[in-house]
């Protein structure tokens, strides 16, 4: 039972300092394609659908 909840604390602490890493860091999360801005090195064909996957509103 010791066993299990030190697990429990140490991967709640790992999860935790993560989590304060990423606040810190003020940085912007971005998808496969690069997020907003359109400079990434995605072809055409995976810009387009990337593009799809944002604006779920072009549906034919």
């Amino acid at each position: 039972m010791m066993t299990i909840l030190l697990t429990f604390i140490l991967l709640g602490t790992a999860l935790i300092a993560m989590a304060i890493g990423v606040i810190f860091s003020n940085k912007e999360l971005k998808g496969s394609c690069g997020g907003e801005s359109l400079d990434c090195t995605c072809s055409a064909i995976q810009q387009k659908l990337c593009k799809i996957k944002v604006n779920p509103t072009n549906h034919p």
